[in-house]
């Protein structure tokens, strides 16, 4: 499946065209095309500032405006990638601070097409291409870099051990079944482990990899590949901890303790995304960030489409309106943590190879109404996936209009895609 992207500028939308006509042969793997391509391009990815590079199935990206927010606090200037975008294809790349200008991610990405014409890279690797070359181009005193997919193949991990500051996994689950669970020998065989091998791919020698704690199997997976590659583990549980209450969050390690406050994104999760991103910088010595300034980031920390509330407009009228991109049963699972308690309309659409239960079983004790709605411009499952008592509607803004006026919150749900389109509709655009 394509990831479609539109510009209001000319000559973007020129080069985003020549993205979209991109194909990649089905089940390729490995590093060597985008090896290739930056090759041509002068290997910016070794003359990038520090960089934080983040992987896992949930919170990666949290973690990333975690990172991001404090090091900002701290005076410093960060470049930022991250992925998907959300409404405009520029949120992926952010230049010291700043979401890339138009005129100079034309040029980029024009450069990238044109170095790379006969190797037939894909969307992403053109995409990590351009924002490597941005990155090279700019001072500043740091890089957070969140993995697209995966981590061992994905096109970010062509970083050596040389520019990395810290390497971070966040939370583990199971998705994206048909790239990381393909069948291949030598690999784990348990899913949730073969996850965990994925994701353990970004380890590099004398570089810390901070992680969460996870089950037996995918914590033996990550423990090896950290040992063969001779990566500086750091896992919570064993070197380091962290826990919070309902005023603040508390962590500690080897260095000592600190008393911070709660992250301001809502969400129970995003304490433990806060405190691995609060690892990562604490287990490395190229950037040093001081005590209040991660305590500064964590109330200043935002990343769109994350348990989001939408802010009134013709679209949500008075009614409370939140929007989640989430996807798969651990995201479901953190939903259900949120609104624990409360009952709430939830309007679903969830891309064709998404498992359609991945949200309503977590959150069977809190909906009071089902209402599926198209991706637009995305394959997505039909109301008879969910069940029978699940409505249908033709757009969001049907939805919405349809549900009774009874005070209940409404989540808007299921996909990046559809979260990013009530982002443009609200006028809640990513900055």
């Amino acid at each position: 499946m394509k990831d479609f992207a539109r510009s209001d500028d000319p000559a973007v939308q020129a080069q985003l065209d020549r993205l979209a006509a991109l194909s990649v042969p089905d089940g390729r793997l490995g590093l060597e095309t985008i090896r290739a391509l930056l090759s041509r391009l002068g290997d910016p990815q070794d003359r990038l500032p520090p960089v934080f590079h983040v992987a896992g199935t949930n919170g990666k990206g949290s973690t990333c405006a975690f990172l991001r927010a404090m090091l900002e606090a701290d005076g410093k200037r960060v470049h930022v990638a991250t992925s998907p975008h959300l409404v405009r294809y520029n949120e992926r790349i952010r230049v010291a601070g700043k979401l890339i200008e138009d005129a100079q991610l034309a040029a980029l990405l024009a450069e990238v097409l044109d170095a790379g014409s006969d190797l037939s890279p894909s969307f992403f690797e053109v995409t990590i291409a351009a924002t490597f070359l941005a990155f090279a181009r700019e001072p500043a005193d740091a890089c957070v870099i969140e993995v697209g997919l995966g981590g061992r193949f994905d096109a970010t991990n062509v970083l050596r051990a040389d520019v990395l500051a810290a390497c971070g996994i966040a939370a583990l689950g199971i998705d994206h079944e048909r790239f990381l669970l393909a069948p291949e020998e030598g690999v784990p065989t348990e899913p949730i482990a073969r996850i965990g091998f994925e994701k353990a791919g970004i380890a590099k020698p004398g570089v810390p990899l901070v992680t969460l704690s996870y089950p037996e199997g995918p914590t033996l997976e990550i423990e090896s590949a950290a040992l063969s590659r001779e990566a500086l583990l750091a896992m919570r549980a064993e070197h380091w901890h962290a826990s919070s209450t309902e005023i603040g969050l508390h962590y500690a390690d080897e260095h000592g303790e600190l008393a911070l406050p709660l992250p301001a994104l809502p969400g129970a999760h995003q304490a433990e995304n806060a405190a691995l991103a609060i690892a990562m910088l604490r287990h490395q010595d190229r950037v040093s960030v001081s005590r209040d300034a991660m305590a500064q980031g964590l109330r200043t920390a935002s990343w769109p489409a994350r348990l989001q509330r939408l802010p009134a407009s013709p679209l949500t009228g008075a009614r409370e309106v939140w929007v989640d991109g989430g996807h798969n049963p651990d995201a479901g699972e953190a939903l259900a943590r949120h609104f624990s308690g409360q009952r709430l309309h939830l309007v679903l659409g969830m891309l064709a190879n998404k498992q359609p239960r991945a949200l309503l079983d977590p959150m069977e004790g809190s909906i009071a109404s089902i209402t599926v709605v198209p991706v637009p411009g995305h394959e997505h499952h039909a109301p008879g996936a969910f069940g029978p008592d699940a409505n249908a509607a033709e757009t969001v803004a049907n939805a919405l209009a349809g549900l009774p006026d009874d005070g209940l919150p409404v989540l808007i749900a299921g996909s990046l895609y559809l979260a990013g389109d009530m982002l443009r509709l609200s006028g809640a655009l990513p900055d």
